[in-house]
């Protein structure tokens, strides 16, 4: 056991061993689950063994770790080789990915066995969800089986000398439905009917920079904190630590929607939890002249995930993992981005604490004055601004949420909206969507092989029947923890009894932290990943939700 892992058992304290036999029988598809009533985790084969170790943290809050199964004998390493266009490609330029037709697979399945490899073709078929057939996804050529990682990664070695690229991979996150385990997942239990503490989503000193889940945890002295949405990483694609979507926090929007993409809302008691679609309308507003926003708080011309206006490249719809581009753009910044707004060629109308332009900075970028903010536009619409926003006039900045219904939100101050995607349960049934929220790639199946098919460390978070908010990691990428598929999570989701349940953001991003402790194993070889921002549980005071 490692030593994070000793910490975490020592957190969580009493352990309820619960054999699967004492559980109720996994479920059909449209089952729903009662609230409070346990079930056991629908992975892997039925029967294996699970234990449930659970502590309470404060009044109204629970911590539980699940283990179901154990380490699979079947389960062994392989090379998984890039497959290149070639002659036999529908796309002979296309660059070599993990899957492709059928005829590419074996053409270099025979090339490996010409070298000395032992390759072998493999179908790979993903299952259905709400918004996507499913069905077969390509075929990926692996070679060699073995029981270390370490022969796995000499013979990857030996593929590159011999001219071939490929990448080593474990079986077990496959998402085989025989598998036999382990699973590792943690569960925070929010009762509202008990929490007197607070629900909160945190991004740190500014939006513009990554901390740690633990670090935003620390800074205000939660009891326990999950992290949260999807965020820039890269330079190239906005600012890192920017939400990658909409982001509300104590009341105000901080970062737009991407269009229709599901989030989290969650309140300050840890009442009214919820899953909704958003979207929004932001203008500028100079005397009668009026001009429509773009975005708020991120780079202009760089809008991660898509989701943005028409005329964005490629797409104006959501997808996700790509930065979508537009060089004509309007952007608003408050003080809450960083030190300085984003440097470049264009236009900044610079405002004060009323309102009104201070200054037109061109080129762009530089600090705000105390309690101000701006406006920033490119390309053709930098003559838009110019001409509206005149030192000395007054400027009116007004953003609106809209939910699927086409309705305002108006956030309270108590309340936090975090991005999410795609959905996983909805009015207790399962309801996947990631066609809707961009997890297909068009022409590009190894894209979705590897972030929704594939086993991944998850994030997740619901309400259930009860009203109790439910914010859950499982552990993955690791011989000790399979993580879990998109589908899988799901079926995770629905079976804690969630009625509706969302995904976070995951992979080496999934982080539970207890008290001062990181209670789980991120997955990343540099440990806990800074994130954009993170979900926290504040100790409780004596009051009452109104």
């Amino acid at each position: 056991m490692t030593k994070r892992l000793r910490a975490a058992s020592a957190v969580l304290g009493t352990v309820l061993a619960v054999s699967a036999a004492g559980l109720p029988a996994q479920a059909s598809a449209d089952d729903t689950r009662q609230p409070g009533r346990p079930t056991a985790l629908p992975l892997g084969t039925p029967g294996l063994a699970e234990t449930r170790t659970t502590r309470t943290l404060q009044p109204g809050v629970t911590l539980t770790r699940i283990v179901r199964g154990a380490v699979d004998p079947a389960h062994h390493w392989t090379v998984e080789a890039s497959i290149p266009g070639g002659d036999t490609s529908p796309d002979p330029d296309a660059p070599p990915t993990t899957l492709k037709d059928r005829a590419s697979a074996h053409a270099l399945a025979g090339d490996l066995r010409d070298q000395g490899f032992q390759a072998r073709v493999e179908r790979v078929t993903t299952p259905r969800t709400a918004d996507y057939a499913g069905g077969t996804l390509g075929w990926r050529v692996r070679t060699g089986t073995f029981d270390a990682q370490s022969a796995a990664t000499a013979e990857r070695a030996r593929l590159r000398a011999a001219g071939f690229t490929g990448s080593v991979t474990y079986t077990g996150w496959d998402g085989a439905t025989t598998d036999r385990g382990p699973w590792r997942v943690d569960v925070l239990t929010i009762d509202p009917r008990r929490f007197r503490g607070t629900l909160d989503a945190s991004y740190g000193p500014d939006l513009e920079n990554r901390e740690t889940t633990s670090a935003l945890s620390a800074a205000a002295g939660a009891t326990a904190a999950v992290n949260a949405g999807f965020f820039v990483l890269d330079p190239r694609a906005g600012a890192p630590g920017d939400p990658a979507g909409v982001g509300v926090y104590d009341g105000r929007l901080l970062s737009e929607p991407v269009r229709g993409r599901p989030a989290l809302v969650v309140h300050d008691h840890g009442r009214r939890t919820d899953v909704t679609r958003l979207t929004w309308r932001g203008r500028v507003t100079a005397g009668r002249t009026s001009l429509s926003l773009d975005g708020i708080n991120r780079v202009p011309g760089l809008i991660r995930n898509c989701g943005g206006r028409e005329g964005d490249t490629p797409t104006s719809l959501p997808l996700h993992d790509v930065t979508c581009t537009n060089p004509d753009q309007l952007v608003a910044f408050t003080a809450d981005f960083g030190a300085s707004t984003p440097q470049g060629e264009g236009t900044e109308a610079v405002l004060d604490a009323h309102g009104r332009v201070t200054e037109l900075r061109s080129p762009r970028g530089g600090p705000l004055p105390p309690g101000g903010s701006s406006v920033q536009a490119t390309g053709q619409r930098t003559a838009e601004l110019a001409e509206s926003a005149r030192p000395g006039r007054r400027l009116r900045l007004t953003t609106t949420l809209l939910n699927d219904r086409g309705h305002h939100v108006t956030p309270s101050h108590g309340t936090d909206i975090v991005n999410a995607g795609p959905e996983l349960v909805r009015d207790g049934r399962l309801h996947v969507t990631p066609a809707t929220d961009g997890m297909v790639h068009p022409g590009d199946p190894s894209w979705y092989y590897g972030w929704v098919h594939k086993r991944n460390p998850r994030t997740l978070a619901g309400v259930d029947a009860a009203g109790r908010t439910l914010l859950v990691t499982a552990d993955g990428r690791s011989t000790d923890a399979l993580g879990l598929s998109i589908t899988e999570a799901a079926k995770v989701a629905r079976s804690l009894g969630l009625r509706d349940a969302v995904n976070l953001d995951g992979g080496g991003s999934t982080t539970m932290v207890a008290g001062d402790q990181v209670i789980n194993d991120p997955s990343d070889a540099a440990g806990e990943r800074p994130v954009g921002d993170a979900l926290l549980i504040l100790p409780g005071r004596d009051r009452r939700a109104p």
